[in-house]
């Protein structure tokens, strides 16, 4: 059974999303190296931290009814995994991907069109 490791904000204006989040939950936020990506840190205690970045695609409207954070599993292999999502019926928003230094990101849409994420650790991957 798999369990959610991080979870990710995508957001339109991200100085203003973190301005919000550092109010309302007192959540930090550190930017990794030179990239446009900032790890979030929720807390001491139990839960897990997360990441913000630029949003990719349109803005969400007020007609969309849930624009969510994505959640991301880790997974012992992402290729792997993309092929069980598409035989259960989910479909690959966002194919492997790498994240330099630190492992694989793929992004899947379940059968309800909700967004999830996989990450497969690897110090190789570039």
């Amino acid at each position: 059974m798999l369990r959610p490791v991080h979870f990710e904000i995508h957001a339109g204006d991200v100085d203003r999303a973190r301005a919000f989040y550092s109010a309302v939950f007192g959540w930090r936020f550190q930017q990794w190296g030179d990239e446009q990506y900032w790890l979030i840190f929720t807390g001491e205690g139990p839960g897990i931290d997360g990441g913000l970045l630029p949003r990719k695609g349109t803005e969400p409207s007020d007609e969309t009814p849930i624009a969510a954070f994505a959640t991301t599993m880790e997974v012992a292999d992402v290729d792997a995994m993309l092929s069980i999502v598409e035989s259960a019926g989910g479909r690959v928003a966002m194919p492997r991907t790498a994240l330099t230094g630190m492992g694989w990101v793929a992004y899947c849409r379940d059968t309800e069109g909700n967004v999830f994420g996989m990450f497969q650790a690897d110090d190789l991957a570039s």
